[in-house]
């Protein structure tokens, strides 16, 4: 497993390639911009992207998939269904309508070549906010940031329900690596240790 990741779109937000190099495929996690430079960087793993992961649907997160489907088009693009809004158009501008994609989420496994993920729903940033686990490492969108969390104070945000997530993500075993939708990475035991929304969440 290789896992690549660069900084896109207007506020940095942390897209993900994880890469299986034996098998030679790989998915995108959150491409949230700038399309040619996410393309690019797959085309340097030597790796064909197989799939698009997005651990919600806001527009940071999304934003180049229409892009990279014109480029890859039998592509699946991977969204949980509570985040998909085609009726409201206050809430399209947060969620834009990404059309075709595939529902997950609490409890679904993905293959990427012979990498499993596992899919943990962690909703409080919005109501269809998944974490993505392989291995050690979880892909934790805006649920988990490094010191802090997520915002909830946009639309399908909940301070209750995402410190429910958190306390999921602070009691899993290991310490676990933590790949962040923005920012730097770190690991559960500092987020045990430092982290004042997931010291709250695990003291409840």
């Amino acid at each position: 497993m290789e896992i690549r990741s660069l900084q896109v779109g207007p506020i940095g937000t942390n897209c993900y390639l994880l890469c299986d190099e034996t098998a030679k495929v790989c998915a995108v996690i959150d491409p949230g911009g700038e399309a040619s430079r996410v393309a690019a960087a797959v085309a340097e793993t030597g790796c064909t992207p197989c799939a698009i992961f997005l651990t919600h649907g806001h527009y940071d997160h999304t934003g180049a998939v229409a892009a990279l489907r014109e480029k890859w088009p039998d592509i699946p693009v991977y969204l949980n269904h509570k985040d998909q809004y085609t009726d409201d158009a206050y809430a399209m501008q947060l969620f834009p309508t990404i059309p075709n994609t595939v529902d997950y989420g609490e409890g679904d496994t993905l293959t990427v070549g012979t990498l499993t993920v596992s899919v943990l729903a962690t909703p409080g940033h919005s109501e269809g906010s998944v974490t993505l686990r392989c291995g050690d490492v979880l892909f934790c969108g805006d649920t988990l940031f490094a010191g802090s969390c997520g915002r909830t104070d946009f639309l399908g945000g909940s301070m209750t329900t995402i410190l429910a997530s958190l306390r999921r993500l602070g009691r899993l075993e290991g310490n676990l690596k933590v790949l962040p939708g923005h920012m730097e990475p770190s690991d559960l035991d500092s987020e045990r240790k430092w982290n004042p929304y997931l010291m709250q969440a695990l003291r409840a």
